[in-house]
């Protein structure tokens, strides 16, 4: 049975709301400083929820980027179903919140000095240092597909320049050209997201280009909401997307961009007209550098609080942490930066630590509206994030239209209160 949206968020997000009370401050936080890296989901919620929940504290938020686009929704910008300033936000809010903002790279951290070094020199120091730098990719992981690559064969896996890149070139794709997409083995940001771009492009091809096609080439032999996919596909564009598991030779190890071709591994080659490459990832590198990254490239963290397991004092946040079982997504990472936040404040007050508790639920689109989703909450056990028995749900198949109508809107919904949550208001 799936289980009701507003238990299962409820649920979750009790322990964290019922620390939003000013007792919780005392003197004794008015001087400790707190620096957050990077202003995404997750370091942006952190930075907004630490100066509500402990006024007190000295809450400053390192971001290079003035205006920050989300790979939430990005999917739709190449769709044509939004505008891609729509999808943009800045820091104006937040700084309004009393969050200091620097607008400038983070570099190094020292652990033992407890600083953060900028790339203009400047050096921050932290009482707690809150990391949550997304995602970097493993260049060359994929034979052939480095940095270079890129801009031929763009991942558009980090929203920015990459996106507009792949957008341009499926407008300049003629008609009944192929579509390749290379998806990656687990773990990386946002599972369902591949799948959900292969709606959003044969949605666009649909309405300009209906006699291309779309070829996902995936490492993997399942994947997220894989039977609603695969039946909205179907129901709203025929033939036009193919999926090819791991078992059918999906799995990609070699590229060539200039030729817009690449390899599977049982040597088949698959020639494009756009190739979309979406390699493996790890941490942002800042991560690597703080040491909180194990030999996985992924920063494992402790379920209660999401501190780093290897150096105490540093929050690992959103994509860039190992969370069990929990998914890379921007809601989750708006979750950890709320439940990270009150545990700070509260350690820093001489208070006891909230009850951690977790929920995520990812909304894809498949068209317009068409949206499905899978939702589940966690909670932390002997350190580790483990799923709450029975709490996993997910939309039916064969829903009706007006089923499917109200998950797009429950989507759309999402991004804007998340959006305004964290730097919108």
């Amino acid at each position: 049975m799936r289980p009701d949206r507003r238990a299962v968020l409820g649920t979750a997000l009790y322990g964290t709301a019922a620390l939003a009370a000013p007792s919780i401050v005392r003197a004794q936080a008015a001087s400790a400083r707190v620096v957050v890296v990077g202003g995404g989901f997750g370091g942006g919620t952190a930075a907004r929820y630490l100066r509500q929940l402990a006024p007190q504290l000295q809450v400053t938020l390192v971001e290079p980027a003035k205006r920050f686009y989300t790979c939430p929704f990005s999917n739709l910008y190449l769709a044509g179903l939004r505008s891609w300033e729509s999808i943009g936000h800045n820091y104006d809010g937040l700084r309004a919140a009393g969050v200091e903002i620097v607008h400038e790279r983070a570099d190094d951290v020292d652990a033992a000095a407890r600083t953060v070094r900028l790339a203009n020199g400047k050096m921050l120091r932290w009482d707690r240092l809150v990391l949550s730098p997304g995602i970097d990719l493993r260049w060359n992981a994929l034979e052939g597909y480095g940095e270079a690559a890129a801009e031929l064969a763009p991942h558009a896996w980090k929203a920015g320049p990459q996106t507009l890149l792949l957008r341009r070139q499926m407008e300049a794709m003629p008609d009944g050209g192929t579509f390749l997409m290379a998806v990656p083995d687990n773990p990386f940001r946002c599972p369902p997201g591949p799948y959900e771009r292969a709606a959003m492009v044969a949605h666009y091809f649909k309405q300009h280009k209906p006699r291309s096609k779309i070829i996902l080439l995936d490492a993997k032999a399942n994947f997220s909401k894989k039977a609603l996919f695969l039946q909205g596909w179907k129901a709203l564009y025929g033939d036009m997307i193919e999926w090819v598991g791991v078992a059918q030779d999906g799995q990609v190890v070699r590229v060539d961009a200039r030729a817009l071709e690449v390899e599977s591994v049982f040597g088949t080659r698959h020639k494009a007209d756009v190739l979309n490459v979406i390699p493996p990832q790890k941490a942002g590198s800042i991560a690597e550098r703080a040491g909180v990254t194990d030999n996985s490239g992924w920063a494992p963290v402790k379920g209660e609080n999401f501190e780093s397991e290897r150096v105490a004092g540093i929050h690992v946040l959103g994509d860039a942490a190992f969370a069990g079982p929990m998914p890379k997504s921007g809601f989750a990472a708006n979750n950890q930066g709320k439940l990270a936040a009150a545990a700070i404040a509260a350690e820093l007050s001489g208070r006891m630590r909230p009850i951690a508790s977790y929920a995520n639920t990812c909304y894809s689109l498949i068209g317009p509206g068409y949206g499905i989703s899978v939702a589940g909450v966690y909670h932390a056990h002997e350190g580790r994030l483990i799923d709450v028995p029975h709490s996993v749900g997910i939309s039916p198949l064969d829903a009706d239209a007006a089923f499917r109508a109200a998950e797009a809107r429950y989507g759309a919904a999402w991004y804007a209160a998340i959006s305004a949550d964290i730097w919108d208001h």
